[in-house]
């Protein structure tokens, strides 16, 4: 049992925000996923490291929806928290805007994300994280879709794994996979 105390949620939330060049294009001409992924992962990282108040590593990234292409000369926040806890793991949701950075206008939401982070120690053996507080509404929406999400990852994990057991009792060759 974790007898961490809890954090709130507004605790450990990030805003990351970064003006898109040149260099993040890619072949289109607009920003390249990649280069939206690695902001997405470096603002969830500094969430989770944060909220369980030292290193954690990103498992599994759950969801990344594009909503919007991303433009040279857009200045791009990636906000991110965490909606949920286990023993180790937290489910850290990440929000992606973007604005022209020389206009008044508002930002639209170009993203979403959802990651699970491992608190890891020194050995890089899982930890125990605080669970997570939520403090409104709008936090204890994002906790219980966090349940549902962690409820649907593990039943995909359990149905593969049974599937993949049955294929190698049947002898079907599985080294040829790639993935």
């Amino acid at each position: 049992m974790n007898d961490l105390p809890g954090k709130p949620a507004s605790a450990s939330r990030t805003t990351l925000s970064h003006i898109m060049t040149h260099n993040d294009t890619n072949l289109l001409g607009t920003v390249h996923g990649g280069v939206i992924m690695k902001l997405v992962d470096d603002a969830a990282g500094a969430v989770a490291g944060r909220h369980s108040g030292g290193p954690a590593v990103t498992a599994s990234m759950d969801e990344m929806l594009f909503l919007e292409p991303v433009r040279v000369g857009d200045l791009v926040h990636v906000r991110a928290q965490c909606n949920w806890t286990g023993r180790s793991s937290m489910e850290i949701g990440v929000r992606v805007l973007a604005e022209r950075w020389n206009e008044s206008t508002p930002a639209g939401h170009v993203g979403t994300a959802y990651l699970v982070f491992a608190a890891v120690d020194e050995n890089g053996k899982p930890r125990p994280v605080p669970p997570v507080i939520p403090e409104n509404e709008r936090d204890r929406r994002r906790h219980q879709e966090a349940q549902i999400r962690r409820t649907h990852r593990l039943a995909r994990r359990r149905a593969i794994k049974e599937l993949r057991e049955r294929r190698a009792a049947d002898g079907m060759d599985q080294q040829s996979e790639t993935v």
